[in-house]
């Protein structure tokens, strides 16, 4: 951005977004957008030719156990033990009334 950001632009972009700003964050908004935008240019301006793109600065690997079936207690005991089921699920009342 080789133009000085001004406060007339930031109060263009307040408008479009419907924010009501005082002089004061106004004046305040406008340094610090402008900074925001210098150090972007900053960012532009590095050579980072040869430097593969990346998700993410450092290495990941997951960290979850395999998802593996492992004999578990017997659905028809857990259901028997619930205060009311249907169709083989968990039955439980409405929250939000009966319609969808």
């Amino acid at each position: 951005m080789s133009q000085r950001l001004t406060r007339d632009d930031v109060a263009h972009v307040a408008r479009l977004a419907r924010l009501r700003l005082s002089e004061a964050e106004l004046d305040e908004f406008t340094e610090q957008l402008a900074n925001v935008l210098a150090h972007a240019e900053d960012i532009e301006r590095l050579d980072v030719d040869g430097v593969a793109p990346t998700a993410h600065p450092l290495p990941l690997r997951n960290v979850f156990r395999a998802d593996i079936v492992r004999p578990s207690i017997d659905r028809a005991e857990v259901l028997a033990a619930a205060p009311s089921t249907q169709d083989g699920q968990f039955r439980v009342p409405p929250i939000l009334g009966d319609e969808p």
